[in-house]
């Protein structure tokens, strides 16, 4: 019966470790969901109004400039400006991306606790126990 009992024990904390653990997951998860589903409405906003405000500006240049010999020379340069400041963003994108955090890196980190825990159980009893935990050997009963 105690051989039983410490298999169902054993069973039982595993389960719970388990469930601890993908608890973790999947809070993770929601927060990673949350996260990117933010970023993706604050950045369409941020397009969308971008994208106004470009069209105007560029609409109010032309116009300023279409008397004179100048009109396209001030179209190139804003052409030009325009290029320059989305290579920048396209760049501070990948750079965000290649330099982002791992997702889910908690997880990880427990799992491999978990792993390294285990394989110093299955180490020789002898040096599973660290000394300090050992009785003097004058209290061995």
């Amino acid at each position: 019966m105690a051989l039983r009992e410490t298999v169902g024990g054993l069973a039982a904390t595993l389960l719970s470790i388990l469930r601890t653990r993908f608890e973790l997951f999947a809070l993770e998860a929601a927060e990673q969901k949350a996260n990117v589903l933010t970023l993706l409405g604050m950045v369409f906003g941020a397009l969308l109004f971008l994208t106004l405000a470009l069209l105007v500006f560029t609409g109010l240049v032309a116009v300023y400039f279409w008397p004179t010999e100048d009109r396209y020379l001030a179209l190139a340069i804003l052409a030009f400006i325009y290029f320059v400041v989305g290579l920048g963003l396209l760049l501070a994108v990948r750079t965000r991306l290649v330099n982002s955090p791992t997702p889910f890196s908690a997880t990880l980190d427990e799992l491999r606790r978990d792993i390294d825990l285990v394989d110093r159980l299955k180490e020789p009893s002898s040096s599973a126990v660290p000394p300090e935990w050992m009785p003097p050997p004058g209290d061995r009963s």
